[in-house]
């Protein structure tokens, strides 16, 4: 399967997962989603990775954000697996993690990568846009657990500039200065954007972000 890359279509499919049967496509509904996979089930780091993830859960509704997870292993051990999340990060897990035992999922999504590990997945992440295209790929190695404060940030962008014509600078957070499309002339932009334009270099004007 090759690599899945940004604007494409997400493969959809239906799956076991601890909160039973889940079609991708059914369970985002007109949301938007993030897809992020764990290596296996009763391992230390996905361990707190998904408690950090339940716990920001709240903050990824907000942001219309569905949140779906995926381990090589079955339902049940999902399940077992579970209770030890919820006991040693004192949350609750509250969103469904994908049985993935015969790798189909994995698979269609090039999760597992042979020269890392060739039963195992990497730490991948998928963000998914309404219309189903992939707005964020990003490819951890097992040993290595995610930003989940990053991965927000990353939506608070993709979501601001999937409706505004601008982009975020490096660093940007939510409320920063934003960088105004190449593609509008100043004077165009100094209309579009009423809390002004800050004209840099005329390849770089600013302007206060304009949901804030």
């Amino acid at each position: 399967m090759a690599a899945i890359r940004l604007g494409d279509k997400a493969p959809d499919f239906t799956a076991d997962s601890s909160m039973g049967t889940i079609n991708l496509y059914d369970y985002l509904g007109d949301s938007w989603g993030i897809l992020f996979s764990h290596p296996a089930d009763f391992t230390p780091v996905c361990t707190t990775e998904l408690g950090t993830a339940a716990n920001f859960k709240p903050e990824f509704d907000k942001r219309n954000v569905k949140m779906l997870a995926l381990s090589v292993d079955g339902a049940a051990s999902h399940n077992e697996w579970i209770k030890d999340i919820n006991e040693v990060q004192n949350t609750t897990v509250n969103f469904p993690i994908i049985a993935d035992e015969d790798k189909k999922v994995s698979t269609l999504y090039d999760m597992i990568h042979p020269n890392a590990d060739n039963n195992l997945t990497v730490r991948s992440v998928f963000i998914i846009a309404p219309d189903k295209t992939v707005k964020l790929t990003l490819t951890y190695p097992a040993s290595t657990g995610r930003n989940f404060y990053e991965l927000l940030r990353v939506v608070d962008s993709l979501q601001l500039t999937a409706y505004h014509k601008v982009a975020t600078p490096a660093n940007w957070e939510h409320g920063n200065d934003v960088v105004v499309s190449p593609a509008i002339p100043t004077e165009e932009a100094k209309g579009m954007f009423t809390k002004g334009v800050e004209e840099i270099k005329p390849y770089l004007r600013m302007t206060p972000d304009p949901t804030t």
